[in-house]
């Protein structure tokens, strides 16, 4: 490509020497350069003068068909270097616990089926967390609350019911659905999503305070205690679809709903792999994610 680029550096510099400053080689090696295309396609493409140089009539025609494939031969190589950076790159994901069992591990899987060689390191908090960490850089991207976090950009993947958790022999474990009230009495898990929690939001709204006894971080020690009659909680619908626990999950009315979103603070500075999971979460988001009994 050397060849093809002196000869276009030439013609926008006027002058072999301008060229040869600028690309850091002698002006006699620049001519050769170009002399060596030109016998390369049998004709003189440029014409020297003492006032610089100029193209010839093939040189005209020449010039767009060698800037093509000079340009296309840096498109290629940065493509290359693209490629070389997804299948030996790294993906740091900011998660929360129903997104990093429900999502993640199929998403993950097939991901790699076409990228076997990247790597994932999953980092795993409430929403506060993961905003944190996405702004200072410590992931590449996260699954938030978008009501959550500010600074970042969101793209709101689905929404996902909050449900009733009951021990089975709870009173309200027989009625079709809950109210807000009715979950105030008696002791609340609270599960700790950090600055934002979306059923303390709903309650508040609704001039409710539920009986806080416990702040939990992990839904799945939630539904345990819940389990063990140590109180009631609210929990998304998304983590409680493979619930390993005897418990009894209930609607609520009014409904509390979340919203799950895909945070990152700028997409154009993420590795590639990053980036290529990203646009691939999305893209089967509209396929399967919403489709799936998760």
């Amino acid at each position: 490509m050397n060849l093809y680029y002196a000869f276009i550096k030439a013609i926008e510099t006027g002058s072999f020497t301008k060229a040869a400053e600028e690309l850091g080689y002698t002006q006699s090696a620049i001519s050769q350069m170009v002399h060596s295309l030109e016998e390369e396609l049998s004709t003189t493409l440029i014409l020297r003068s003492r006032t610089g140089i100029t193209l010839t009539p093939d040189g005209e025609e020449f010039f767009p068909y060698i800037n093509n494939i000079y340009h296309s031969h840096r498109k290629l190589l940065e493509k290359h270097k693209e490629m070389v950076g997804l299948h030996s790159g790294l993906i740091r994901i900011g998660t929360f616990s129903s997104v990093s069992c429900h999502w993640l591990p199929i998403l993950m899987k097939d991901f790699k089926e076409q990228y076997p060689t990247v790597h994932f390191e999953l980092h795993q908090g409430e929403y506060t967390d993961i905003s944190n960490w996405i702004k200072e850089g410590s992931v590449d991207f996260g699954f938030v609350n978008p009501n959550a976090v500010s600074n970042v950009t969101t793209i709101p993947l689905q929404e996902d019911d909050m449900l009733a958790v009951l021990p089975p022999d709870h009173p309200l474990a027989a009625a079709e659905k809950v109210t807000l009230e009715q979950l105030t009495n008696g002791p609340y898990i609270l599960l700790d999503e950090g600055e934002i929690s979306e059923p303390l939001t709903i309650f508040k709204q609704n001039n409710f305070e539920p009986n806080i006894q416990y702040r939990v971080h992990d839904d799945y020690t939630i539904m345990s205690m819940v389990e063990q009659r140590l109180g009631i909680s609210i929990l998304p619908k998304l983590v409680l679809s493979r619930c390993p626990y005897n418990i009894v999950t209930k609607e609520i009315s009014p409904s509390v709903i979340r919203t799950i979103s895909l945070a990152y603070k700028d997409k154009r500075v993420l590795p590639i792999a990053s980036r290529y999971f990203i646009d691939f979460i999305i893209k089967r988001h509209g396929e399967t994610l919403t489709d799936k009994p998760y």
